[in-house]
């Protein structure tokens, strides 16, 4: 990867439906040229996946709580893997160092359905206890996956 597929990929974490022509204008690259480094960024795992973002107040899930989970003892990633990915409000999760074990990302329609995902996720196995800080305004979003 150089510095070309660096750019194509700033622009399209920009706009993923940003057109090659676009692109390559931006680069300096044919749409042509454009077109085969972003099939071979794809091909070679670079680009997993092209998705929108929807603004979750409009999508009706503007409840935001980020999630510190402490639990009892030594359990696997791939166990709090299994037990997040149960509870659907879930939209990040990753272990973390500290006195947590992971923090976890959350997204409700209101802070009854919060609570809702919040007990799902307390009362999985291995789970002691939680504490969580619910998110009043977003200042910075970014998308660097």
């Amino acid at each position: 990867m150089d510095n070309l597929d660096r750019a194509i990929l700033d622009l399209l974490r920009q706009n993923a439906r940003a057109g090659y022509g676009d692109i390559g204008s931006s680069v300096g690259l044919s749409a042509s040229a454009v077109k085969r480094r972003v099939d071979k960024l794809v091909a070679e795992g670079v680009i997993r996946s092209f998705t929108i973002q929807v603004d979750p107040t409009v999508d009706g899930m503007s409840t935001e709580a980020y999630v510190e989970l402490f639990c009892r003892g030594t359990v696997a990633p791939e166990e709090l893997k299994r037990i997040l990915q149960e509870v659907p409000e879930v939209v990040y999760a990753g272990t973390v160092t500290g006195s947590a074990d992971a923090i976890v990302q959350i997204r409700a329609r209101d802070i009854a359905s919060l609570e809702d995902a919040l007990e799902r996720v307390r009362i999985a196995p291995n789970v002691d206890h939680t504490r969580s800080a619910i998110v009043l305004s977003r200042l910075v979003n970014r998308v660097r996956d």
